[in-house]
């Protein structure tokens, strides 16, 4: 199933994807909520007899109609908490050797990751930024998942049964923000917390089993073949695939739940797909030409990332009107 959260008539409502088309979940069982964290806290079973019943309903022709005049928003507008992993070996080499810095041998002794800005996750279209963020705007490619029964301390060999479904991430960076602070040791923070965009829709597990391939030899859980792309203004700038994650989600969620409990809403990102940033592209960039020439997003780029059975998500990034700086305010 495909699950969608839409703006429709002043309210936030529940949705499903079936042939391009939207459909209501309350039309399916009107006792279902329009908010998908309460949704996914109703449990597995009830979704999947939700799923079965809007098939059944829409063999009946007619039974059901899709949903006209709607705006999809964030498939989890309201996160209960966003996490954000390191799992991509090459982009973390990469983004090291850039820097002269040998690769790190922590990287693959455990899985990190950081707390990102819940509330300011954000869907398909419109994303405004503050001029300061436009010094070195970055777009990073990468996976989510999203979190659908309550648990703590879970092994990673039981972990993916924790993961109600999977959406695409544009982990939205200011560089010029993230390395200034990250000089104290300390974030990302205020490079990192304006926007977090996931979507276009929230993909449920079963729908991905053709894809499952091995994970990595010594690593445990599921993982996918599975194309990813992003382009800027229709130029292809990066392209990598799931299934090169080093570490899996089931060992992300292994980590992030010991001594503390995760809960049906919580998202976390792979972190970037090799090649999936500026970041990286324009170090690689550098150490081949000496005069290459760095590209970051500018206002009014548009950002179109595609990940194979998770659609596609497309946001237009804007300027907003003001010269409020926090980059000027250093004592």
């Amino acid at each position: 199933m495909k699950l969608v959260s839409y703006w429709q008539q002043g309210s936030t409502k529940l949705g499903a994807i079936v042939n391009d088309q939207v459909y209501a979940l309350q039309d399916v069982n009107q006792q279902l909520p329009n908010d998908i964290n309460a949704f996914l806290r109703l449990g597995v079973s009830v979704r999947e007899e939700t799923q079965e019943k809007l098939i059944s309903l829409l063999e009946k022709s007619g039974s059901i109609a899709p949903v006209q005049d709607y705006q999809l928003m964030a498939p989890v507008p309201h996160p209960t908490s966003c996490r954000d992993g390191y799992a991509f070996r090459q982009h973390v080499e990469a983004a090291r050797r850039n820097r002269g810095v040998d690769m790190i041998q922590e990287f693959d002794q455990y899985p990190i990751f950081y707390f990102t800005n819940h509330n300011a996750i954000q869907g398909p279209g419109a994303i405004y930024c503050m001029p300061d963020h436009f010094q070195q705007l970055d777009f990073e490619l990468e996976i989510a998942i999203v979190i659908g029964k309550e648990g703590k301390n879970i092994k990673a060999k039981d972990a993916d049964e924790y993961i109600a479904g999977f959406t695409i991430m544009n982990d939205l960076s200011a560089r010029k923000l993230q390395m200034e602070e990250m000089l104290l040791n300390l974030g990302p923070a205020k490079g990192k917390d304006f926007s977090t965009v996931i979507g276009p829709w929230l993909v449920t597990p079963d729908e991905l089993k053709s894809h499952l391939v091995p994970a990595k030899k010594g690593h445990v859980g599921n993982n996918y073949n599975l194309s990813m792309k992003c382009w800027v203004n229709d130029q292809l700038v990066s392209e990598g695939n799931v299934k090169d994650m080093d570490w899996t989600f089931a060992e992300i969620i292994e980590r992030c739940s010991y001594g503390v409990t995760i809960y049906p809403g919580d998202v976390i990102g792979s972190g970037t797909v090799g090649t999936g940033c500026f970041l990286e592209l324009n170090g690689t960039g550098k150490l081949k030409d000496a005069n290459y020439t760095p590209q970051w997003l500018q206002p009014n780029d548009v950002v179109t990332m595609s990940i194979d059975g998770l659609g596609t998500l497309e946001n237009t990034i804007y300027k907003e009107d003001t010269d409020w700086s926090i980059l000027s305010l250093k004592k």
